[in-house]
């Protein structure tokens, strides 16, 4: 069976990326998307991946999210390949055109749901209109173009609900990979790790203000962004700001990434209602308590007490965890590299075979 799998973008390194070119490892498909960052694709070790492009968005919101959706509803696919799996918030827009399919849903597109009050705040006076028609009409849309799908997967059981709650849709979870076997213990060093795209909904600007607060700690924060998403001018701000205990790093090699997180004293990641989130299991297949806000995905992950800390997303409490963990980060070690387990890669593979072929 000769299968493709359609993926928004690739132009940084995420959970997502990883996914699909995992899965397109496992089955020897081809990645059918629009922009491609070969760098990005060199540094996560999928230069085997066959990628075929359908040509480069336009850089700047909305217009990037509407050109790549008419990429994906214009392509025609339907007599190279025997099945089509889609991953992202564009992607399915080729359902219509290629069938059998199967959507692996990271999350209903949060600016048309649940995160689209707090986007709209964000905006200027002059962009609020054009954000809200866009996101009206381009919902309609995305709802049309969702009826072609015929099965869907979701990344977490978090996801599942929110499909269930916008779409009235039913859905499997398989969780994301993670290959723990790539991941190792090496110290408890002197920073503790951050690993998120600069995104305002990842709370960056509060996992900053943590570090402030504490200057005799060491935050090495660790992600980048794709250009024309909605976190170019959040990112400027960021950066021009950063207190001298925090290293900001764009993207860097796994290999770079993977040596960050055997030698780091915890991690932490504070993200607003985070879809599943991969970095909790990298970082816990490393022997590192994390500590997260208690929501989303987390909690389906992270174990409370015995592989980290849950919060609320307030500094005095961040900070509160930094410390209890700080005091013996070792006796969190072991159960964190076996909760880790259950969620490798074997796992999700195994998983998706099962759903594609039966």
């Amino acid at each position: 069976m000769k299968i493709a799998i359609f993926h928004d973008y690739i132009g940084t390194i995420g959970g997502g990326e990883k996914l699909v070119l995992t899965l397109a490892r496992e089955l020897k498909a081809d990645v059918i998307t629009t922009d491609v960052d070969k760098d990005s694709v060199r540094k996560m070790e999928f230069e085997d991946i066959n990628i075929i492009s359908l040509g480069d968005t336009i850089k700047l919101p909305p217009l990037k999210q509407i050109s790549a959706s008419i990429k994906f509803a214009l392509c025609d696919y339907s007599t190279i390949y025997d099945f089509f799996i889609f991953s992202g918030n564009w992607a399915y827009f080729a359902a219509k055109r290629h069938k059998p399919n199967l959507l692996y849903c990271h999350t209903p597109v949060r600016a048309f749901y649940d995160t689209y009050d707090i986007l709209f705040q964000r905006q200027s006076l002059t962009i609020k209109p054009i954000f809200a028609i866009w996101v009206a009409i381009h919902r309609r849309i995305s709802e049309h173009y969702m009826n072609y799908v015929e099965r869907i997967v979701a990344n977490s059981i978090n996801t599942q609900s929110r499909i269930k709650k916008y779409l009235n849709m039913d859905s499997k979870v398989v969780y994301p990979p993670v290959d723990t076997m790539t991941y190792n213990f090496k110290e408890f060093g002197d920073f503790w790790l951050s690993v998120n795209r600069l995104y305002p909904e990842k709370r960056i600007d509060l996992q900053i203000e943590v570090f402030r607060s504490i200057p005799d700690k060491k935050l090495v924060m660790v992600g980048g962004f794709t250009e024309g998403d909605h976190s170019s001018k959040y990112v400027e701000k960021i950066k021009s700001d950063l207190p001298e205990n925090v290293e900001l790093r764009s993207e860097i090699s796994e290999k770079e990434l993977v040596d960050l997180y055997s030698k780091c004293k915890g991690f932490i990641t504070v993200a607003i209602d985070e879809d599943f989130g991969m970095t909790p299991v990298e970082a816990m297949a490393s022997g590192k308590p994390v500590i997260c806000t208690k929501e989303g995905g987390y909690v389906e992950t992270v174990i409370n007490g015995k592989t980290g800390i849950f919060v609320k997303p307030e500094i005095s409490e961040i900070v509160d965890a930094i410390n209890v963990i700080s005091k013996d980060p070792n006796k969190f070690k072991e159960e964190c590299i076996k909760r880790s387990k259950c969620f490798d890669s074997n796992m999700f593979v195994e998983r998706m075979k099962k759903e594609i072929f039966g």
